[in-house]
Parts: structure tokens; sequence; C-alpha cells
């Protein structure tokens, strides 16, 4: 793997989709326990603020850059990433593949309708994948989920809490199965189709952001990240000793 590059204390894999991807498939095949996260602006700032979610982030396998604030961030420090790798994007051709190979796959996060419509989608277009357990994230006790991954020993786990719950809960449990471990944020209630994602246009100009925000305002708080990230980021250009 190439060197890491660190993105204001998150250290990122500079490498791109195709690499990425085939890497998880072989680690999957080979019954590799890996974690993975996929970080976007948010992330790394949360990081930033709590020293303990930052060291489990920079001890997962890998972390790829989930926005394009990352890949502008990378550029602007002089160490480039080659381009962005979403999780929800992951998610699909990963979900494609255990489809093929009628691979064990485990979805954890979203909530209870999110997740009713999901198992319902997963059993239309990907009937060949084995669910191992939907299970939605308004759970109060953990012990009886992570037994379940325990014994069904999936290939694939999907997580989807929001982070930092995701990354948390992965790093905790993550030895009660030899798999891949993924959290996907909202992927759930896009793929379930309770969710829209924004169309191909708003995707290939790198404005997602500003479609969710039109049709979520109340994302405005959020949103405040990106120009906290970026002038963090320019200040670590200039001002770096």
């Amino acid at each position: 793997m190439s060197k890491k590059v660190n993105i204001l204390g998150t250290k990122f894999l500079p490498i791109n989709n195709e690499t990425f991807l085939n890497s998880i498939i072989s680690d999957c095949e080979n019954h590799q326990n890996r974690f993975v996260v996929t970080a976007n602006p948010e992330i790394v700032l949360a990081a930033r603020q709590d020293k303990n979610y930052q060291n489990i982030i920079n001890n997962a396998d890998y972390v790829v850059a989930d926005g394009i604030g990352i890949i502008k961030g990378a550029k602007i420090l002089k160490t480039p990433i080659p381009e962005r790798i979403t999780g929800y994007d992951s998610m699909v051709y990963l979900l494609d593949w255990a489809n093929k190979y009628n691979k064990k796959v485990f979805f954890l996060g979203a909530k209870p309708e999110v997740i009713s419509k999901l198992k319902e989608k997963i059993s239309s277009n990907y009937p060949n994948i084995i669910v191992s357990g939907a299970e939605d994230g308004y759970f109060k006790d953990e012990t009886p989920i992570v037994e379940k991954i325990q014994e069904s020993k999936p290939d694939l786990i999907f997580v989807a809490l929001g982070f930092p719950k995701q990354e948390c809960f992965i790093n905790k449990y993550r030895h009660t199965s030899d798999s891949i471990w993924m959290g996907v944020g909202g992927s759930f209630d896009v793929l379930s189709g309770m969710a829209k994602r924004a169309p191909i246009f708003w995707q290939n100009h790198h404005i997602e952001w500003l479609y969710r925000l039109i049709k979520e305002p109340t994302r405005i708080g959020r949103m405040m990240a990106l120009p906290k990230y970026l002038l963090l980021i320019y200040k670590e250009k200039y001002f770096k000793h």
C-alpha cells in the first residue's frame, strides 16, 4: 500500500476505486478481518476534536476519501489522493459481487422502516445474497446483535449507525467475525428507496452536498463543517512549522 496521506490528523490511503475494491474482494475471499472507513470532512473534524475517535479511525485497515472536500484538501496540501471513493458506491459494488458469488451479508443500522424496505430490495435485486441479519439501529442491547454476527460469520458487514457510532461499534466488535466491516452512514436510506441520491449531474460536478441542502434545509448546520474544514486546511498549508 502507498504511504498514507495525513489530512488534519486522519490518515488516508491514496488509492483509486479499482485498487480499493479489488483489495477488499481479495481480503473477503481470504476471510481476512478488515475495517473500512469512508471518511468525509465532517468525520475528519470530529476526529480532530476527539483523539480516541481519531485513533479508532487511524487503526482501521482502509481509510478512504468519501467527499470531494478530502480530495481538494489533499491537493491544497500537495499530498494528492487519486479519486473519491464513496461508501454508497462501494457498498453497491460489493453487493453486486456478493450476489454473484452467494456471499453472506449482515446489515445493521438505520430506522426500522428503512430496514424493512431494505430487506425487500435485497430480496428482489440481490436474490443470491444470503442475508445473515438485518437489524435496525435503534437497539438498546448490543449483545444479541453481536452474538448473531458471531454465529453467522458474514462475509460482509455494513454498519449504518452514522459517525462516530458506527466506527466505535466496529472497533469494539470486529474481533467477533473475520469479515469486511464497513461503516456506510445513510446508505441504507438510499438503497432502500426511502431517500433519493443526488442525480448524476450533481454527482459529476461534486455538488451532491448542495442537492442535499436544497432537499433538507435543516442540514445547514452540518454543512458549515466544510468551510471550517477548508479554513483549517489553509491554516495547515500556510502556518505549519
